[in-house]
């Protein structure tokens, strides 16, 4: 584990129960942290000005179009006799649905579709319900009010809904993730609890839509049976779930994790708790370039589209670097390894805090 500047997690200088040059340099210290952020935040500004409606949306919006778009070409290959072709339609199939629900999902949560806070709305209940069987209210708290509001924040921001310790290793990584089709909408059904009527009613329907259109064209478009239909969409819905989870997981596990009590300022949070993966042609526009190698830009400013993410990182990773601030990053291989080798210590629930937080 990392440990964490002693200028930003120490608890005495925090509460301002130092004294002495320590008690008068809190201050000074608060307000340069916030500095630091504002001035990145100006920087970053300048460039969503100067740029494009298509830089900023465009690009993206034409990427979950053109999934769309190559919907019926697999629906029809679906359809043949021929086995390559079936393959070919079921590869189609597979990505489509993992832009559509991974890349719109994500878009659509932080409201990067669209300027309008109504079409926002209609984008996150289209693309997180309809095409992704889940709450749409339910998956914008669990992401957005959570997960980066409280990033690398025990019991709050840390991702704990997908830990599972009591899994052997192999399983954890290569076997359960097949099981997320199957899981989302039972889990979906559990977020239920405590949402209006409305809400309740318009989720299921919204599922119920999006699965059902999917089975009805794959028994009406393509000629599956029943069987072969449900099959079909299950292996189409799970094509991309290893890698998926992976991500998730690598990107914050073994990082610097901090307790809400001891939690430092938002751009040291990012910086700390955060790192890009690679670029991989395949995943960049199948999950987005926040998701992958522009993920610490996403948690400083997660408003911004992928490729608008994409457009920022020199500037973000020049910054942090001429600030002597971390700016991680690490290969797929290594991250699969690392959780590999110390998936037990990792799957703990509540390590000590004092561990994670790097007080003595």
């Amino acid at each position: 584990m990392q440990n964490i500047s002693e200028e930003w997690r120490d608890p005495a200088s925090r509460d301002g129960e130092g004294h002495g040059d320590g008690a008068q340099g809190k201050p000074r210290a608060d307000a340069e942290r916030e500095t630091l952020m504002m001035e990145l935040t100006r920087l970053v500004q300048k460039s969503v000005r100067e740029s494009s409606w298509w830089e900023r949306r465009g690009i993206d919006c034409s990427i979950l179009t053109a999934a769309f778009i190559s919907l019926p070409a697999g629906f029809l290959l679906l359809g043949s006799s021929q086995l390559l072709y079936f393959l070919l339609g079921l590869l189609i199939m597979g990505i489509a649905h993992a832009v559509i629900t991974v890349k719109g999902t994500h878009l659509a949560s932080h409201g990067a579709l669209s300027e309008s806070p109504a079409w926002a709305d209609f984008w996150a209940v289209f693309f997180i319900e309809v095409c992704g069987s889940f709450s749409a209210r339910a998956g914008v708290q669990a992401h957005v009010k959570m997960h980066h509001a409280h990033t690398n924040v025990i019991g709050l921001g840390d991702s704990s809904t997908w830990k599972i310790p009591f899994l052997p290793r192999s399983v954890y990584l290569f076997i359960a993730p097949l099981a997320v089709p199957i899981i989302t909408p039972i889990v979906a059904i559990g977020q239920l609890k405590g949402q209006s009527p409305f809400q309740i009613v318009r989720t299921v329907l919204c599922v119920c839509l999006g699965f059902f259109s999917q089975y009805y064209l794959l028994r009406c478009v393509s000629g599956l049976s029943c069987s072969s239909a449900l099959v079909v969409m299950l292996l189409c819905r799970a094509m991309f779930s290893l890698p998926y989870i992976h991500v998730n997981i690598f990107q914050h596990i073994g990082l610097s994790m901090f307790s809400a009590t001891h939690r430092p300022k938002r751009i040291y949070q990012m910086t700390h708790g955060v790192l890009n993966l690679p670029r991989n042609p395949l995943l960049d526009w199948t999950f987005g370039h926040s998701l992958i190698n522009c993920h610490v830009e996403h948690h400083l400013f997660p408003f911004l589209s992928d490729n608008m993410c994409l457009k920022v990182k020199p500037i973000v990773s020049q910054y942090l670097k001429e600030k002597k601030l971390p700016y991680l990053e690490d290969g797929y291989v290594s991250r699969l390894r690392l959780f590999f080798h110390k998936y037990q210590e990792l799957m703990v629930f509540a390590p000590p805090i004092t561990e994670l937080v790097g007080i003595q």
